[in-house]
């Protein structure tokens, strides 16, 4: 288990990488099974993001916060922001369509 940022939000870490953990392993197993039609795949993962918001998402917006109050006490908050700047997020370039086997 490593330490989050900040010594006052590891005991927060610990809880929710604990209740992430137990959702996830529940998670992947009927993934698989649901995911015959795209129309399955999004009920499926609608219940599935509901059900961690019930569960996790409590504990994942304490410990994002405080997180969050570490960056900033620590100076990071423009260091990111300027990495941000120069370096945006993009969308991927979507992948070349494959050639059919002949």
């Amino acid at each position: 288990m490593s330490q989050s940022l900040s010594a006052e939000c590891t005991p927060l870490k610990i809880e929710y990488d604990s209740c992430f953990n137990s959702w996830f392993e529940g998670y992947l197993d009927p993934a698989v099974k649901a995911s015959k039609t795209p129309e399955a795949r999004a009920a499926y993962a609608k219940q599935k993001a509901d059900e961690f918001n019930q569960k996790c998402g409590k504990i994942w917006e304490q410990y994002k916060g405080c997180v969050q109050h570490a960056v900033k006490e620590k100076g990071l908050d423009t260091l990111l922001q300027q990495a941000r700047e120069e370096n945006p997020l993009v969308d991927p370039i979507p992948p070349l369509p494959t050639q059919p086997p002949k």
